[in-house]
Protein backbone atom coordinates (compact mmCIF):
# COMPACT_ATOMS: atom_id res chain seq x y z
CA UNK A 1 0.00 0.00 0.00
CA UNK A 2 1.37 3.64 -1.31
CA UNK A 3 0.45 6.17 1.25
CA UNK A 4 1.31 9.76 1.01
CA UNK A 5 0.29 13.44 2.15
CA UNK A 6 -0.16 16.18 -0.10
CA UNK A 7 0.00 19.38 0.77
CA UNK A 8 -1.47 22.43 -1.32
CA UNK A 9 -0.87 26.01 0.50
CA UNK A 10 -0.32 28.07 -3.43
CA UNK A 11 -3.42 30.09 -2.50
CA UNK A 12 -2.63 31.98 0.77
CA UNK A 13 -6.29 32.43 1.78
CA UNK A 14 -6.13 28.12 2.20
CA UNK A 15 -4.48 25.47 2.73
CA UNK A 16 -5.91 21.65 1.91
CA UNK A 17 -3.96 18.52 3.22
CA UNK A 18 -4.56 14.85 1.78
CA UNK A 19 -3.76 11.63 2.77
CA UNK A 20 -3.68 9.23 -0.18
CA UNK A 21 -3.50 5.72 -0.06
CA UNK A 22 -2.78 3.80 -3.45
CA UNK A 23 -4.73 6.63 -5.25
CA UNK A 24 -7.56 6.79 -3.10
CA UNK A 25 -8.42 9.72 -1.20
CA UNK A 26 -8.53 8.91 2.81
CA UNK A 27 -8.33 11.87 4.84
CA UNK A 28 -8.67 15.99 3.67
CA UNK A 29 -7.93 18.86 6.38
CA UNK A 30 -8.61 22.28 4.57
CA UNK A 31 -8.56 25.39 6.56
CA UNK A 32 -9.13 28.91 5.96
CA UNK A 33 -7.16 31.57 6.78
CA UNK A 34 -9.94 33.94 7.25
CA UNK A 35 -11.53 31.55 9.57
CA UNK A 36 -9.68 31.33 12.80
CA UNK A 37 -8.96 28.23 14.47
CA UNK A 38 -9.20 28.01 18.09
CA UNK A 39 -9.67 24.62 18.82
CA UNK A 40 -6.46 23.54 20.97
CA UNK A 41 -5.55 27.44 21.68
CA UNK A 42 -5.31 27.72 26.02
CA UNK A 43 -7.30 31.04 27.76
CA UNK A 44 -6.76 32.63 30.98
CA UNK A 45 -10.54 33.80 30.87
CA UNK A 46 -13.36 35.16 33.49
CA UNK A 47 -17.05 33.90 34.25
CA UNK A 48 -19.38 36.36 33.06
CA UNK A 49 -22.73 34.53 33.56
CA UNK A 50 -23.74 31.18 35.97
CA UNK A 51 -26.43 28.90 34.49
CA UNK A 52 -27.46 26.85 37.42
CA UNK A 53 -30.16 25.32 35.46
CA UNK A 54 -27.92 23.49 32.97
CA UNK A 55 -25.25 23.51 35.05
CA UNK A 56 -22.51 25.33 33.10
CA UNK A 57 -20.78 29.34 33.34
CA UNK A 58 -20.46 31.61 30.35
CA UNK A 59 -16.67 32.71 29.70
CA UNK A 60 -15.13 35.21 28.10
CA UNK A 61 -11.69 34.43 27.06
CA UNK A 62 -11.15 37.59 24.96
CA UNK A 63 -12.42 36.28 21.05
CA UNK A 64 -15.45 38.78 20.64
CA UNK A 65 -18.13 34.99 21.82
CA UNK A 66 -18.15 33.70 25.28
CA UNK A 67 -17.24 29.85 25.73
CA UNK A 68 -19.35 27.68 27.02
CA UNK A 69 -17.98 25.73 30.12
CA UNK A 70 -20.12 22.49 31.83
CA UNK A 71 -19.42 21.56 35.14
CA UNK A 72 -18.37 17.86 33.68
CA UNK A 73 -15.47 20.11 32.34
CA UNK A 74 -14.12 21.67 35.56
CA UNK A 75 -11.36 20.50 36.63
CA UNK A 76 -10.76 18.93 40.37
CA UNK A 77 -8.29 21.82 41.45
CA UNK A 78 -10.95 24.56 41.26
CA UNK A 79 -13.23 22.47 43.98
CA UNK A 80 -10.94 20.45 45.75
CA UNK A 81 -12.04 23.48 48.92
CA UNK A 82 -15.45 21.57 48.46
CA UNK A 83 -14.39 17.84 48.55
CA UNK A 84 -14.68 16.20 51.77
CA UNK A 85 -11.82 14.46 53.11
CA UNK A 86 -12.66 10.56 52.71
CA UNK A 87 -13.37 11.71 48.84
CA UNK A 88 -10.02 13.40 48.74
CA UNK A 89 -7.96 9.96 49.50
CA UNK A 90 -9.80 8.04 47.24
CA UNK A 91 -8.22 10.63 44.65
CA UNK A 92 -4.85 9.81 45.46
CA UNK A 93 -6.26 6.15 43.72
CA UNK A 94 -4.18 5.67 40.00
CA UNK A 95 -7.58 4.12 38.97
CA UNK A 96 -9.67 7.02 39.56
CA UNK A 97 -11.50 8.96 36.95
CA UNK A 98 -12.33 12.55 37.60
CA UNK A 99 -14.59 13.05 34.73
CA UNK A 100 -16.21 10.02 35.82
CA UNK A 101 -17.43 11.04 39.64
CA UNK A 102 -20.91 11.78 40.03
CA UNK A 103 -20.49 13.98 43.16
CA UNK A 104 -19.28 17.13 41.99
CA UNK A 105 -20.22 20.25 43.40
CA UNK A 106 -22.77 22.42 41.72
CA UNK A 107 -21.35 24.49 39.60
CA UNK A 108 -22.53 28.25 41.14
CA UNK A 109 -20.78 27.00 44.53
CA UNK A 110 -17.54 26.09 42.34
CA UNK A 111 -17.42 29.72 40.23
CA UNK A 112 -18.47 33.09 40.88
CA UNK A 113 -19.03 36.22 38.45
CA UNK A 114 -15.26 37.48 38.06
CA UNK A 115 -13.80 34.20 39.14
CA UNK A 116 -10.90 33.53 37.09
CA UNK A 117 -10.57 30.52 34.67
CA UNK A 118 -7.57 28.82 32.64
CA UNK A 119 -9.86 27.39 29.87
CA UNK A 120 -8.52 25.26 26.57
CA UNK A 121 -10.78 25.14 23.24
CA UNK A 122 -12.35 21.44 22.94
CA UNK A 123 -14.83 22.42 19.74
CA UNK A 124 -15.24 25.23 17.40
CA UNK A 125 -18.98 26.90 17.73
CA UNK A 126 -21.41 26.10 15.21
CA UNK A 127 -23.75 28.46 14.35
CA UNK A 128 -24.95 30.87 17.36
CA UNK A 129 -23.72 28.73 19.73
CA UNK A 130 -20.35 29.84 21.19
CA UNK A 131 -17.18 27.55 21.36
CA UNK A 132 -17.06 24.50 24.03
CA UNK A 133 -14.28 25.18 27.15
CA UNK A 134 -12.84 22.38 29.45
CA UNK A 135 -10.57 23.26 31.90
CA UNK A 136 -8.83 19.83 31.34
CA UNK A 137 -5.51 21.34 29.59
CA UNK A 138 -3.84 19.10 27.18
CA UNK A 139 -0.77 20.14 25.26
CA UNK A 140 0.05 17.73 22.27
CA UNK A 141 4.02 16.92 21.67
CA UNK A 142 5.12 14.36 18.98
CA UNK A 143 4.73 11.64 20.96
CA UNK A 144 3.40 12.57 24.68
CA UNK A 145 0.40 15.02 25.85
CA UNK A 146 1.12 16.99 28.59
CA UNK A 147 -1.72 17.04 31.37
CA UNK A 148 -1.25 19.58 34.21
CA UNK A 149 -4.70 18.24 35.77
CA UNK A 150 -3.75 14.56 35.38
CA UNK A 151 -1.24 14.15 38.44
CA UNK A 152 0.00 10.72 36.43
CA UNK A 153 1.37 8.73 33.65
CA UNK A 154 -0.95 6.67 31.49
CA UNK A 155 -1.22 5.35 27.92
CA UNK A 156 -3.33 6.56 24.90
CA UNK A 157 -7.15 4.17 24.76
CA UNK A 158 -6.18 3.54 20.64
CA UNK A 159 -3.15 1.42 22.20
CA UNK A 160 -4.92 -1.84 22.99
CA UNK A 161 -2.46 -4.16 23.40
CA UNK A 162 -1.67 -5.12 27.05
CA UNK A 163 2.01 -5.84 27.06
CA UNK A 164 2.65 -2.87 25.33
CA UNK A 165 0.73 -0.68 27.23
CA UNK A 166 2.52 -1.54 30.40
CA UNK A 167 5.73 -1.65 28.50
CA UNK A 168 4.91 2.39 27.51
CA UNK A 169 3.77 3.22 30.86
CA UNK A 170 7.28 1.62 32.23
CA UNK A 171 9.06 3.09 29.87
CA UNK A 172 7.70 6.54 30.93
CA UNK A 173 8.01 6.40 34.35
CA UNK A 174 11.91 5.29 33.87
CA UNK A 175 12.60 9.30 32.41
CA UNK A 176 10.96 10.70 35.57
CA UNK A 177 8.28 13.09 34.70
CA UNK A 178 8.53 16.18 37.31
CA UNK A 179 5.66 15.64 40.31
CA UNK A 180 2.34 17.24 39.66
CA UNK A 181 2.05 17.31 35.59
CA UNK A 182 0.45 14.01 33.91
CA UNK A 183 1.74 12.89 30.20
CA UNK A 184 -0.13 10.26 28.58
CA UNK A 185 1.63 8.42 25.84
CA UNK A 186 0.51 8.55 22.20
CA UNK A 187 0.11 6.32 19.37
CA UNK A 188 2.89 8.00 17.65
CA UNK A 189 5.30 6.64 21.07
CA UNK A 190 5.20 3.18 20.36
CA UNK A 191 8.42 1.76 19.35
CA UNK A 192 9.87 5.15 20.39
CA UNK A 193 13.28 4.82 22.41
CA UNK A 194 13.71 6.45 25.99
CA UNK A 195 15.61 9.20 24.54
CA UNK A 196 12.89 10.13 22.03
CA UNK A 197 10.41 10.10 24.63
CA UNK A 198 12.66 12.11 27.46
CA UNK A 199 13.55 15.18 24.68
CA UNK A 200 9.41 15.59 23.75
CA UNK A 201 8.80 15.35 27.64
CA UNK A 202 11.45 18.02 28.18
CA UNK A 203 9.92 20.06 25.82
CA UNK A 204 6.69 19.97 27.06
CA UNK A 205 7.82 20.72 30.63
CA UNK A 206 9.62 23.76 29.26
CA UNK A 207 6.91 25.04 27.29
CA UNK A 208 4.64 24.41 29.80
CA UNK A 209 6.96 26.26 32.62
CA UNK A 210 6.69 29.37 29.89
CA UNK A 211 2.74 29.14 30.03
CA UNK A 212 2.54 29.38 33.75
CA UNK A 213 4.98 32.39 33.77
CA UNK A 214 2.68 33.94 31.60
CA UNK A 215 -0.65 33.02 33.18
CA UNK A 216 0.68 34.50 36.56
CA UNK A 217 1.69 38.02 35.36
CA UNK A 218 -1.23 38.61 32.57
CA UNK A 219 -4.62 39.85 33.69
CA UNK A 220 -7.61 38.22 32.02
CA UNK A 221 -9.13 37.71 29.19
CA UNK A 222 -6.08 37.03 27.28
CA UNK A 223 -4.51 33.79 25.20
CA UNK A 224 -2.15 32.11 26.65
CA UNK A 225 -1.16 29.43 24.22
CA UNK A 226 -2.15 29.20 20.67
CA UNK A 227 -1.59 25.57 18.42
CA UNK A 228 0.82 25.88 15.59
CA UNK A 229 0.11 26.82 11.98
CA UNK A 230 -2.07 23.41 10.14
CA UNK A 231 1.38 21.99 8.49
CA UNK A 232 3.05 21.51 11.70
CA UNK A 233 -0.28 20.29 13.34
CA UNK A 234 -1.09 18.19 10.55
CA UNK A 235 2.42 16.82 10.30
CA UNK A 236 2.73 15.89 14.58
CA UNK A 237 -0.38 14.39 14.75
CA UNK A 238 -1.02 12.18 11.92
CA UNK A 239 2.29 11.07 9.86
CA UNK A 240 3.16 7.60 10.89
CA UNK A 241 6.00 5.93 9.36
CA UNK A 242 4.34 4.02 6.70
CA UNK A 243 3.89 7.70 4.74
CA UNK A 244 6.36 6.82 2.43
CA UNK A 245 6.05 10.61 1.20
CA UNK A 246 4.82 14.11 1.93
CA UNK A 247 4.78 16.75 -0.78
CA UNK A 248 4.45 20.24 -0.39
CA UNK A 249 4.00 22.63 -3.41
CA UNK A 250 5.51 25.93 -1.62
CA UNK A 251 9.07 26.53 -0.74
CA UNK A 252 8.58 28.54 2.57
CA UNK A 253 5.94 25.53 3.69
CA UNK A 254 8.54 23.29 2.99
CA UNK A 255 10.87 24.94 4.99
CA UNK A 256 8.85 25.31 8.26
CA UNK A 257 7.86 21.35 8.18
CA UNK A 258 11.29 20.59 7.48
CA UNK A 259 12.29 22.56 10.68
CA UNK A 260 9.79 21.15 12.28
CA UNK A 261 10.62 17.03 11.62
CA UNK A 262 14.39 17.65 11.95
CA UNK A 263 13.63 18.92 15.70
CA UNK A 264 11.38 16.10 16.17
CA UNK A 265 12.27 13.03 14.05
CA UNK A 266 15.03 13.88 12.28
CA UNK A 267 15.28 9.99 10.84
CA UNK A 268 12.20 11.39 8.30
CA UNK A 269 13.21 14.70 7.01
CA UNK A 270 14.00 13.33 4.01
CA UNK A 271 10.53 12.58 2.95
CA UNK A 272 9.53 15.68 2.89
CA UNK A 273 9.98 16.78 -0.74
CA UNK A 274 9.30 20.04 -3.19
CA UNK A 275 6.65 19.41 -5.47
CA UNK A 276 6.95 21.86 -8.58
CA UNK A 277 5.36 20.11 -11.44
CA UNK A 278 3.41 22.40 -13.36
CA UNK A 279 -0.03 20.74 -13.26
CA UNK A 280 -1.25 21.65 -9.45
CA UNK A 281 -0.45 19.40 -6.88
CA UNK A 282 -4.61 18.13 -6.51
CA UNK A 283 -4.97 17.58 -10.21
CA UNK A 284 -1.90 15.54 -10.37
CA UNK A 285 -3.34 13.20 -8.18
CA UNK A 286 -7.36 13.64 -9.20
CA UNK A 287 -8.13 14.70 -5.77
CA UNK A 288 -10.34 18.00 -7.28
CA UNK A 289 -12.52 15.52 -8.58
CA UNK A 290 -12.49 13.39 -5.58
CA UNK A 291 -13.36 16.73 -3.11
CA UNK A 292 -16.11 17.85 -5.60
CA UNK A 293 -17.87 14.39 -4.76
CA UNK A 294 -17.34 15.27 -1.06
CA UNK A 295 -19.82 18.23 -1.84
CA UNK A 296 -22.08 16.11 -4.07
CA UNK A 297 -25.39 15.09 -2.27
CA UNK A 298 -25.26 11.37 -4.24
CA UNK A 299 -21.90 9.38 -3.58
CA UNK A 300 -21.63 6.41 -6.20
CA UNK A 301 -20.95 3.06 -4.60
CA UNK A 302 -18.42 0.74 -6.61
CA UNK A 303 -20.31 -1.66 -8.80
CA UNK A 304 -23.30 0.38 -8.29
CA UNK A 305 -25.77 1.52 -6.11
CA UNK A 306 -25.17 5.25 -4.11
CA UNK A 307 -25.26 6.71 -0.73
CA UNK A 308 -27.87 9.97 -0.53
CA UNK A 309 -26.45 11.90 2.56
CA UNK A 310 -28.67 15.10 3.97
CA UNK A 311 -27.24 17.47 7.24
CA UNK A 312 -29.68 18.59 8.95
CA UNK A 313 -29.48 20.80 12.38
CA UNK A 314 -29.60 18.40 14.77
CA UNK A 315 -28.30 14.90 13.11
CA UNK A 316 -27.24 13.42 9.30
CA UNK A 317 -29.28 11.27 7.75
CA UNK A 318 -27.08 8.44 4.96
CA UNK A 319 -29.54 6.52 2.86
CA UNK A 320 -27.95 3.48 1.30
CA UNK A 321 -29.75 2.46 -2.31
CA UNK A 322 -28.84 -0.80 -4.44
CA UNK A 323 -29.49 1.11 -8.07
CA UNK A 324 -28.47 -1.39 -10.52
CA UNK A 325 -26.10 -3.00 -8.23
CA UNK A 326 -26.81 -7.04 -9.69
CA UNK A 327 -24.52 -10.08 -8.31
CA UNK A 328 -25.96 -12.78 -7.62
CA UNK A 329 -30.12 -13.54 -7.99
CA UNK A 330 -30.60 -14.02 -4.41
CA UNK A 331 -32.18 -10.56 -2.98
CA UNK A 332 -30.73 -11.27 0.35
CA UNK A 333 -26.96 -11.89 -0.97
CA UNK A 334 -27.37 -8.63 -3.60
CA UNK A 335 -28.45 -6.42 -0.15
CA UNK A 336 -25.48 -7.44 2.11
CA UNK A 337 -22.87 -7.02 -0.61
CA UNK A 338 -24.12 -3.42 -0.78
CA UNK A 339 -24.43 -2.77 2.32
CA UNK A 340 -20.97 -3.91 3.07
CA UNK A 341 -19.63 -1.86 0.59
CA UNK A 342 -21.80 0.71 1.93
CA UNK A 343 -19.76 0.64 5.60
CA UNK A 344 -16.56 1.41 4.09
CA UNK A 345 -17.75 4.04 2.02
CA UNK A 346 -19.88 5.97 4.72
CA UNK A 347 -16.76 5.28 7.15
CA UNK A 348 -15.01 7.54 4.52
CA UNK A 349 -17.04 9.72 3.77
CA UNK A 350 -17.85 11.21 7.29
CA UNK A 351 -13.90 11.37 7.78
CA UNK A 352 -13.47 13.42 4.58
CA UNK A 353 -16.57 15.67 5.30
CA UNK A 354 -15.90 15.92 8.91
CA UNK A 355 -19.51 15.03 9.98
CA UNK A 356 -20.56 14.87 13.54
CA UNK A 357 -22.85 14.56 16.03
CA UNK A 358 -25.51 11.87 15.88
CA UNK A 359 -25.25 10.42 12.46
CA UNK A 360 -28.02 7.70 11.25
CA UNK A 361 -27.36 5.20 8.51
CA UNK A 362 -30.58 3.69 6.82
CA UNK A 363 -29.56 0.29 4.86
CA UNK A 364 -30.80 -2.15 2.56
CA UNK A 365 -33.15 -4.21 4.49
CA UNK A 366 -31.53 -7.86 5.17
CA UNK A 367 -33.38 -10.82 6.83
CA UNK A 368 -30.75 -12.79 7.82
CA UNK A 369 -29.27 -12.12 11.48
CA UNK A 370 -26.05 -13.25 10.22
CA UNK A 371 -26.14 -10.80 7.52
CA UNK A 372 -27.02 -7.74 9.66
CA UNK A 373 -24.26 -8.38 12.27
CA UNK A 374 -21.78 -8.67 9.48
CA UNK A 375 -22.52 -5.05 8.44
CA UNK A 376 -22.21 -3.79 11.95
CA UNK A 377 -18.73 -4.94 12.22
CA UNK A 378 -17.88 -4.08 8.72
CA UNK A 379 -19.00 -0.57 9.89
CA UNK A 380 -17.18 -0.34 12.97
CA UNK A 381 -14.08 -2.03 11.51
CA UNK A 382 -13.81 0.91 9.18
CA UNK A 383 -14.66 3.92 12.01
CA UNK A 384 -11.65 2.57 14.02
CA UNK A 385 -9.15 4.54 11.97
CA UNK A 386 -10.98 7.61 12.57
CA UNK A 387 -9.28 9.80 14.84
CA UNK A 388 -12.16 11.54 15.95
CA UNK A 389 -14.32 9.61 18.85
CA UNK A 390 -17.07 7.23 17.23
CA UNK A 391 -19.69 5.08 19.23
CA UNK A 392 -22.11 3.08 16.96
CA UNK A 393 -25.11 0.91 18.14
CA UNK A 394 -26.34 -2.19 16.86
CA UNK A 395 -28.48 -2.56 13.70
CA UNK A 396 -32.17 -1.73 14.32
CA UNK A 397 -35.64 -4.14 12.97
CA UNK A 398 -35.94 -1.33 10.48
CA UNK A 399 -32.15 -1.58 9.34
CA UNK A 400 -30.87 1.60 10.67
CA UNK A 401 -27.37 2.17 12.38
CA UNK A 402 -27.16 4.83 14.79
CA UNK A 403 -23.89 6.44 15.30
CA UNK A 404 -22.01 9.39 16.88
CA UNK A 405 -19.59 11.03 16.00
CA UNK A 406 -17.16 13.56 18.17
CA UNK A 407 -17.93 17.02 16.79
CA UNK A 408 -15.07 19.18 16.81
CA UNK A 409 -15.47 21.67 14.48
CA UNK A 410 -17.88 22.87 11.72
CA UNK A 411 -18.24 20.11 8.86
CA UNK A 412 -16.58 20.88 5.54
CA UNK A 413 -19.89 21.39 3.79
CA UNK A 414 -20.75 24.46 6.17
CA UNK A 415 -16.78 25.77 6.12
CA UNK A 416 -16.93 25.84 1.99
CA UNK A 417 -21.01 26.76 1.56
CA UNK A 418 -22.92 29.62 2.88
CA UNK A 419 -27.00 29.36 2.67
CA UNK A 420 -28.58 30.22 -0.04
CA UNK A 421 -30.03 34.02 0.09
CA UNK A 422 -32.80 32.56 -1.78
CA UNK A 423 -34.36 29.57 -0.76
CA UNK A 424 -33.00 30.06 3.04
CA UNK A 425 -30.69 26.66 3.13
CA UNK A 426 -33.96 24.85 2.61
CA UNK A 427 -32.67 23.90 -1.07
CA UNK A 428 -36.39 25.24 -2.56
CA UNK A 429 -38.10 28.41 -3.11
CA UNK A 430 -41.59 29.06 -4.45
CA UNK A 431 -43.12 28.76 -7.73
CA UNK A 432 -44.09 31.59 -10.24
CA UNK A 433 -48.37 30.81 -9.01
CA UNK A 434 -47.56 30.55 -5.49
CA UNK A 435 -45.98 33.59 -5.46
CA UNK A 436 -48.48 35.26 -8.03
CA UNK A 437 -50.93 34.50 -5.42
CA UNK A 438 -49.43 35.92 -2.22
CA UNK A 439 -49.61 39.13 -4.19
CA UNK A 440 -52.88 39.14 -5.28
CA UNK A 441 -53.61 38.30 -1.43
CA UNK A 442 -51.22 41.34 -0.15
CA UNK A 443 -52.08 43.65 -3.26
CA UNK A 444 -56.52 42.88 -1.72
CA UNK A 445 -55.05 44.10 2.14
CA UNK A 446 -53.02 47.17 0.85
CA UNK A 447 -55.85 48.48 -1.63
CA UNK A 448 -58.33 48.43 0.96
CA UNK A 449 -56.91 50.88 2.85
CA UNK A 450 -59.06 54.34 2.79
CA UNK A 451 -55.65 56.36 2.03
CA UNK A 452 -54.40 54.22 -0.61
CA UNK A 453 -54.30 55.31 -4.55
CA UNK A 454 -51.56 53.87 -6.23
CA UNK A 455 -49.75 50.37 -4.77
CA UNK A 456 -46.42 49.94 -6.72
CA UNK A 457 -45.44 46.15 -6.68
CA UNK A 458 -41.52 44.67 -7.26
CA UNK A 459 -41.40 40.75 -7.84
CA UNK A 460 -39.11 38.72 -9.16
CA UNK A 461 -39.60 38.29 -13.56
CA UNK A 462 -42.11 35.19 -13.64
CA UNK A 463 -43.73 36.39 -11.18
CA UNK A 464 -44.33 39.81 -12.83
CA UNK A 465 -45.09 37.90 -16.22
CA UNK A 466 -47.69 35.19 -14.70
CA UNK A 467 -49.27 38.58 -12.82
CA UNK A 468 -49.40 40.44 -16.19
CA UNK A 469 -50.67 37.29 -18.43
CA UNK A 470 -52.81 35.13 -15.72
CA UNK A 471 -54.16 37.55 -13.63
CA UNK A 472 -54.43 40.92 -15.41
CA UNK A 473 -58.58 40.40 -14.98
CA UNK A 474 -58.35 40.14 -11.62
CA UNK A 475 -56.08 43.16 -11.08
CA UNK A 476 -58.39 45.18 -13.12
CA UNK A 477 -61.58 44.52 -11.07
CA UNK A 478 -59.30 45.12 -8.11
CA UNK A 479 -58.81 48.39 -9.42
CA UNK A 480 -61.91 49.66 -10.16
CA UNK A 481 -63.26 47.89 -6.82
CA UNK A 482 -60.75 50.30 -4.38
CA UNK A 483 -60.27 53.39 -7.00
CA UNK A 484 -56.49 52.57 -7.13
CA UNK A 485 -54.26 52.36 -9.44
CA UNK A 486 -51.88 48.83 -9.82
CA UNK A 487 -47.97 48.96 -11.14
CA UNK A 488 -46.10 45.67 -11.67
CA UNK A 489 -42.37 46.12 -11.97
CA UNK A 490 -39.63 43.50 -12.64
CA UNK A 491 -36.94 43.51 -9.88
CA UNK A 492 -33.35 42.70 -11.82
CA UNK A 493 -31.50 40.18 -10.32
CA UNK A 494 -34.16 39.66 -7.28
CA UNK A 495 -34.72 36.41 -5.97
CA UNK A 496 -37.92 34.57 -7.17
CA UNK A 497 -39.71 34.76 -3.69
CA UNK A 498 -38.88 38.83 -3.90
CA UNK A 499 -41.98 41.35 -2.72
CA UNK A 500 -41.52 44.93 -2.31
CA UNK A 501 -44.65 46.83 -1.76
CA UNK A 502 -44.86 50.79 -2.12
CA UNK A 503 -48.20 52.50 -1.39
CA UNK A 504 -49.25 56.25 -2.21
CA UNK A 505 -52.33 58.52 -1.57
CA UNK A 506 -53.68 60.75 -3.95
CA UNK A 507 -50.91 63.71 -3.20
CA UNK A 508 -48.05 60.82 -3.93
CA UNK A 509 -47.34 60.89 -0.50
CA UNK A 510 -45.82 56.99 1.05
CA UNK A 511 -48.59 55.11 2.72
CA UNK A 512 -47.01 53.15 5.99
CA UNK A 513 -49.14 50.20 6.69
CA UNK A 514 -47.63 47.75 8.64
CA UNK A 515 -46.07 43.89 7.34
CA UNK A 516 -48.82 40.96 7.09
CA UNK A 517 -45.72 38.67 6.64
CA UNK A 518 -42.23 38.66 6.44
CA UNK A 519 -41.87 37.04 2.65
CA UNK A 520 -41.51 40.59 1.17
CA UNK A 521 -40.62 44.05 2.15
CA UNK A 522 -41.80 47.35 2.13
CA UNK A 523 -40.28 50.44 0.95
Amino acid sequence: MKKEMLINVLQPEESRIAIVEDGVLEELYVERTSAENLVGNIYKGRVVNIEPSIQAVFVDFGVGRNGFLHVSDVEYQYYKHLVPDDEAQMRNNPKFNERSARNKPQIQDIFQRGSEVLVQVIKEGIGTKGPTLSTYISIPGRYLVLMPGLQRVGVSRKIEDDDVRRKLRRALRDIQPPEGLGFIVRTAGVDRTPEDLQRDLSFLVRLWGNLVARIKKTQSPVDIYKETDMITRTIRDIYTSDIETIWIDEPEALERARDFMQAVLPKAVERIRLYDGKEPIFHKYNIEKEIEKIHSRRVPLEGGGSLVIDQTEALVAIDVNSGSFRMDDNAEVNAYKVNLNAAEEIARQIRLRDLGGVIVNDFIDMRDERHRRGVERRLRECVERDRARTKVLRISPFGLIEMTRQRIRPSLRRSVYEDCPCCRGVGQVKTAESMAIEVMRTLMTNASHPDVRRVILEVEQRVADYLINRKRRAITKLEEEYNVTVTIQMGLHVSPEHLSVKCLNEIGGEVAILPTGDSYSRR
